[in-house]
């Protein structure tokens, strides 16, 4: 039997809730958790000159936040590929067959991205819960869910892996003049 909000808010559980992403009002908070997580854990590795227009993303399918007690506490998005991922191009090698091939069905994938919540927050599976909802719309579009992440950020891996992500490769890019990064690329568990 599920609850209703007034009942586990008055029974000190806290409500959770995931909805799209909308508004500047909806951004600026995105924004304000994402700083939190900036600081407690070098998320992003380079902080972005406008946070917001990195948040919206320049291809993006869907955004979705986390809510606890009606604070916005984490978010995940989904993008079509761009140049700088990695994923989408190594994905496309596995389904060919061959490490010859370039990515051809750049349209086959979404990309996952922009996923964080808030360090007061954690401990309740929101995180899951976000990529959860970026998946189903994924596959609702018949897309495969695919992902970069930094080979530092190991609660991320740890998570992807525990969730059944599959690792398609590790990747070195160069980000900026005189820094290069690691990445681990996934792709999500089959399911389609």
């Amino acid at each position: 039997m599920r609850r209703d909000r007034a009942a586990d808010a008055a029974d000190g559980h806290p409500v959770l809730r995931l909805r799209e992403r909308s508004g500047q009002r909806d951004l600026e908070a995105c924004v304000g958790v994402l700083a939190a997580v900036h600081k407690a854990d070098g998320y992003p590795v380079n902080w972005p000159d406008e946070p917001g227009t990195w948040l919206e993303g320049a291809d993006a399918i869907g955004a979705w936040v986390a809510e606890l007690d009606g604070r916005v506490v984490g978010h995940v998005a989904l993008s079509r590929p761009g140049p700088g991922d990695a994923a989408p191009g190594l994905w496309g090698r596995e389904e060919a067959g061959t490490e010859a091939v370039a990515v051809t069905e750049a349209g086959a994938v979404a990309v996952m991205s922009r996923l964080y919540v808030a360090p007061d927050a954690r401990g309740h599976g929101i995180g899951a819960l976000l990529m959860g909802r970026a998946v189903r719309e994924a596959r609702g579009r018949g897309l495969r869910p695919v992902l970069d992440v930094v080979s530092s950020d190991r609660s991320a891996t740890a998570l992807y892996e525990r969730m059944g992500w599959q690792l398609l490769g590790v990747v070195e890019q160069e980000w900026e003049p005189g820094q290069r990064v690691v990445l681990h690329c996934y792709a999500a568990p089959g399911g389609e």
